[in-house]
């Protein structure tokens, strides 16, 4: 293969790595993300947001993947009844975030 011809699949690859796959929806919106919640806030469950950490064996950019996480988490939430969400910790090497979901005045 020439060596053009894998520069430009390696920059291709680096450029993937940087994009973001998952959309907000509109129910999504609605959704607020915070560090903590609110003691009048009802706790109603846990969803588990799992991503593409890594793509063609090139690692993705962490804070692309971990907007991934958090926009997947406001995505369920509503499915759940919740109007919020709370991580339950950092990203993990695999690509995956717990966050707690919760009903919010």
């Amino acid at each position: 293969m020439p060596t053009r011809t894998v520069v430009a699949l390696v920059l291709m690859f680096v450029g993937l790595s940087g994009c973001t796959w998952v959309k907000l929806t509109t129910e999504g919106e609605q959704v607020a993300v915070m560090s903590r919640a609110d003691p009048a806030c009802k706790k109603l469950g846990r969803t588990t947001s799992i991503g593409v950490s890594e793509l063609a064996s090139i690692d993705r950019n962490e804070a692309k993947v971990a907007t991934e996480l958090e926009t997947l988490a406001r995505n369920q939430a509503p499915g759940l009844g919740g109007n919020t969400i709370v991580p339950n910790g950092p990203v993990s090497k695999e690509g995956e975030q717990t966050f707690t979901v919760y009903q919010c005045p």
